[in-house]
């Protein structure tokens, strides 16, 4: 397959405060241009989260409230993330999260199509067994030594779950076939059920 045939990708990641529901505290959308991650292009948002940042939250990826204290709010950034995700497919791993936590916080806003690398993982490897994120990174090994950031920052996450998208995506042969195997069903770009020719 032939990925400058694809519609126009980009691969996020969001991290939150900690709360529940999330504040978002960082937010990360990776282009895919020509079948590679394209970093110059990417968007990348640092906000200032209106409750503080949970100790839990700190240790999963190191922001603290000192560090987004003069960072802007979520709705001094929120029209410049709905305006570069547009309705561009997006790929995410565990994408319901992602897809779910930008949707409560972009009224609105629809993309195309919603691809998720823990379900394209899942049918391309059916016999690895556990699918987190470092478990397919370690059966993958992807070229990671461009990776902005760190494990756990939104930067870091979208460029390898770029990276483990691509290395899948080969494996198919059409787009109708990755969608089929990638995108959650309920969500949007979830292929058409086969209509029954027996109703009329």
């Amino acid at each position: 397959m032939n990925p400058a045939t694809w519609p126009t990708l980009l691969v996020v990641d969001v991290e939150g405060n900690g709360t529940n529901p999330p504040d978002l505290v960082e937010v990360a959308a990776l282009p895919i241009r020509d079948g590679q991650p394209d970093k110059s292009t990417a968007g990348w948002w640092l906000t200032r989260p209106n409750r503080p940042v949970t100790p839990f939250a700190t240790r999963v990826h190191g922001l603290t409230n000192d560090d987004l204290a003069d960072r802007p709010t979520w709705a001094d950034v929120s029209d410049q993330v709905h305006a570069f995700l547009g309705t561009a497919w997006i790929c995410a791993h565990n994408a319901h999260t992602d897809y779910r936590v930008l949707r409560a916080h972009l009224p609105g806003w629809e993309p195309t199509g919603v691809l998720d690398t823990l379900k394209l993982a899942k049918a391309t490897f059916p016999d690895l067994g556990k699918y987190s994120l470092d478990n397919l990174i370690e059966h993958v090994q992807p070229d990671l030594s461009q990776a902005p950031g760190h494990r756990h920052r939104a930067t870091f996450d979208a460029f390898a779950t770029a990276q483990l998208f691509l290395t899948m995506a080969c494996r198919y042969d059409t787009w109708d076939q990755l969608t089929a195997a990638a995108v959650p069903p309920g969500l949007p770009g979830a292929p058409e059920p086969e209509k029954d020719p027996t109703l009329w």
